[in-house]
């Protein structure tokens, strides 16, 4: 399989690069750390840029790899384009494998949270010659199989609870243009009811960040794209019980939308899966689940030992 040639500015720490996806898309990435270390992509949830991975958290894992997260389609710095050209989710799947061909990668870490969580299962189970290992958080399993309780019982996986009655409410809501501050104050909101409740919530962390990515972006417009993309082909129920990449699901126990018993259900569809619950954690990344996570996802890639 061919690759691009590395840019050549690549001894710096961190690099910005666009790379065509697909006809008409372009997508923004960006990689941290040393060039020559193992590289780790970092996959985002739906509607969420690159930089809803937050600066700690990519710090903390460019320390050990070379990082690269990326935005995807209608998202950041990428091709706003879904309403000129429709796409499914599994056109975004193939985009993780466009981003490290078009970095020259031939296997990477791959760690997704929530949709990404989907997107890397699907790399998973169709391109596991490009992975080194997966970390999979806050997401559901692309499976049939039935979930094992603790005491043994089995339960259809349709039948798993669902997204928490507060925030279907939420999302059900009409995002209405009242400007860019309004629209912060909108996504805080969002982000204290899908963080949990375990956990203190802090309303400045999340006001600066949701700043950097208006900034980032470039306008403070919302797309629904992914939500409006057909979902249809994404099980992958055998090739994921076949599975021989090392991998590991990261349980968030305050989780609104995947509650746990999804985490420990998709470790069970995943052969070989490892299951690390990180206590408190909902389905946002404040500042208090960073070192944790960091700690789980090194320890996965082998960066970190004992």
């Amino acid at each position: 399989m061919s690759r691009r040639p590395r840019p050549q500015h690549l001894e710096d720490r961190t690099v910005q690069q666009f790379i065509d996806a697909a006809p008409g898309v372009r997508l923004w990435t960006e990689q941290r750390g040393a060039a020559d270390a193992a590289p780790l992509l970092l996959v985002m949830g739906a509607q969420a840029s690159g930089l809803g991975w937050p600066e700690p958290l990519v710090d903390a894992l460019a320390a050990h790899h070379r990082v690269v997260r990326y935005d995807h389609r209608d998202t950041g710095r990428s091709t706003w384009s879904f309403e000129e050209r429709p796409y499914r989710i599994a056109d975004l799947a193939d985009d993780v494998i466009a981003v490290l061909d078009g970095l020259g990668i031939d296997r990477a870490h791959i760690v997704g949270m929530s949709l990404g969580g989907m997107l890397a299962q699907m790399v998973l189970a169709d391109h596991p010659d490009r992975l080194l290992s997966a970390t999979l958080i806050g997401t559901m399993a692309l499976s049939t199989t039935h979930c094992t309780r603790p005491d043994g019982s089995t339960l259809p996986a349709d039948a798993l609870p669902g997204i928490s009655p507060e925030v279907l409410e939420l999302w059900s809501r009409p995002v209405e243009d009242h400007g860019p501050a309004a629209e912060v104050e909108r996504r805080i909101e969002h982000w204290r009811v899908v963080a949990g409740d375990r956990l203190p919530f802090d309303d400045d962390y999340f006001r600066a960040f949701e700043h950097r990515v208006i900034a980032h972006t470039g306008h403070h417009r919302v797309s629904t794209a992914h939500d409006r993309a057909e979902h249809d082909g994404m099980l992958r129920t055998d090739r994921l019980a076949r599975n021989e990449v090392p991998t590991l699901v990261v349980s968030a126990t305050a989780d609104p939308v995947f509650p746990p018993p999804h985490s420990r259900h998709l470790a069970q569809c995943v052969r070989g899966a490892q299951l690390v619950e990180i206590q408190g954690m909902g389905h946002a990344l404040p500042p208090a689940v960073h070192a944790p996570l960091a700690t789980a996802i090194l320890g996965r890639t082998g960066a970190v030992t004992g």
